[in-house]
């Protein structure tokens, strides 16, 4: 159970002639304030989604799909959340999104859909290497006498 157990530790130091409780209050928001801004980009749960209180939308994708999006999310700045659903079969996975980044979100499908179809257009790199060992062993080796190596 103590493996499952994230231990997170944070230091910040407040330079002060007298630490009341007033300032270390307002040292500690500030940097929650800080830790919010950095956590809530790229990947999140639902509930870090919902709690920015943005609107969230959804959008259906496949399982293979999921990786490669994520790159294409992190690069346009979107956050969100991937949620399974295994009501049917095979099991859908949603992608959660804040309303505001509609545009950015059409704009990274838009890309990634793009880089899917340029991958199925490309030859498979072991297809062509196979046809390449098939050609190198149908050409006949060369049949040398020992007349030619001595220079006789």
């Amino acid at each position: 159970m103590q493996e499952e157990i994230e231990h997170k530790t944070v230091n910040f130091a407040i330079s002060t002639t007298k630490l009341t409780a007033r300032t270390f209050l307002k040292g500690a928001q500030f940097l929650l304030r800080q830790y919010d801004k950095n956590a809530s980009q790229g990947k999140q749960s639902m509930k870090r989604l919902i709690r920015q209180n943005r609107g969230v939308t959804n959008v259906e994708i496949e399982k293979t799909g999921i990786k490669g999006f994520a790159k294409y999310a992190k690069r346009y700045h979107i956050d969100y959340a991937v949620q399974k659903d295994i009501s049917c079969t095979p099991p859908r996975y949603m992608v959660y999104f804040k309303a505001q980044d509609t545009d950015a979100l059409s704009a990274a499908f838009k890309e990634y859909s793009a880089s899917v179809l340029n991958k199925t257009k490309r030859p498979s790199v072991l297809a062509k290497l196979q046809e390449l060992v098939q050609a190198v062993a149908a050409i006949p080796d060369k049949v040398r006498n020992k007349d030619q190596e001595l220079g006789l």
